[in-house]
């Protein structure tokens, strides 16, 4: 089978096309052939190193397909069921195997594309908008990167909720994306000052929760965003890694919260994964959330989506196409 593999760590160009044998699933694994691969920032912190992992590797962590065989002992799945997954390595393949506690099942309704743009966005989403702070409809939040992947899927979840959301950008365009996606009110930060437009639209009150996955360039205005008591959400790093926050800076802002969640540990078993697909794949079939499909590129490709995703030029989700 083709994958992408990985034996040094470096700029996109380090992204290989190889043959390699088709994985056989062992006791409590299924083997997954893919359908669609999605495109996520954490690839691109293990193609660079900031996520460390051990090399040589095929990257990724979502895609979506039908079980094609299952190893011993595997009861929660049975061969052609079709599933889902977005937290094992390999995924840039044609096929991979997965532990069976690792694996959700698609309704029907929920197409593959979908869920391999969707899924591990989405559980992202969930437990931002749900579970990670007490949720008060007409709160107002600031979502920086609000035309990304897991952007859009955020604000629409969040304006579901009957949340007010400001919407970060970087352009016009995306500046219309966003607010076709359940933002209020969009600040184009390459043309306005992020903390003087959120007071300005607060009467100066700031926002209460600010959601930040961009990292070091936009961690400072985020956290000048908030309001006394607020709480910053630091959960990604697509413009590097952000400086460390002395805790006298909370405490001077108003008593601020900063934290550093991780989805893994908010779908750490079983029981928790199927609630959160559960409960995303309802939003989506009710038509609260769309999965915005912005761009796809053949597996082959990968190294150019890559540049495309690093760069931040893509918007909505990113596929990789088998």
């Amino acid at each position: 089978m083709r994958a992408i593999r990985l034996h040094a760590v470096g700029a996109p160009d380090v992204l290989r096309l190889e043959d390699v044998p088709t994985p056989i699933p062992g006791p409590g694994d299924v083997l997954v052939r893919h359908a669609a691969v999605g495109l996520n920032f954490i690839d691109i912190y293990q193609r660079t190193g900031l996520y460390p992992i051990p090399l040589p590797a095929t990257l990724g962590l979502e895609a979506a397909g039908t079980i094609e065989a299952v190893g011993d002992g595997v009861t929660r799945f049975r061969v052609g069921d079709r599933v889902a997954y977005c937290s094992t390595l390999g995924a840039y393949a044609d096929a991979n195997v997965v532990k069976a506690d690792r694996v959700v099942r698609l309704p029907d309704t929920i197409s593959f594309g979908t869920a391999a743009a969707g899924l591990l966005k989405g559980l992202t989403a969930e437990f931002l908008a749900r579970r990670i702070w007490p949720m008060t409809s007409g709160d107002t939040v600031l979502v920086q990167a609000a035309a990304g992947g897991v952007g859009l899927i955020l604000c629409q979840w969040l304006n579901h909720l009957g949340v007010r959301v400001i919407g970060c950008v970087g352009s016009d365009d995306k500046a219309v994306l966003a607010r076709a996606h359940g933002c209020t009110d969009v600040i184009n930060y390459a043309s306005e000052d992020i903390v003087e437009r959120v007071r300005a639209l607060t009467d100066g009150a700031g926002v209460a929760i600010a959601y930040d996955s961009v990292g070091r360039t936009t961690l400072d205005a985020s956290l000048a965003s908030l309001s006394r008591r607020g709480l910053l959400v630091s959960f990604g790093n697509a413009s590097g890694p952000p400086a460390p926050v002395d805790p006298l800076r909370l405490s001077r802002g108003g008593s601020l919260f900063l934290t550093r969640p991780t989805l893994f540990d908010y779908v750490a078993t079983p029981d928790a994964l199927d609630a959160a697909a559960a409960a995303l794949f309802a939003v989506i079939g009710q038509g609260h959330v769309a999965v915005e499909i912005g761009q796809s590129f053949p597996l082959e490709d990968a190294a150019a989506a890559h540049s495309a995703l690093a760069a931040r030029s893509t918007t909505g989700a990113t596929l990789l196409r088998l």
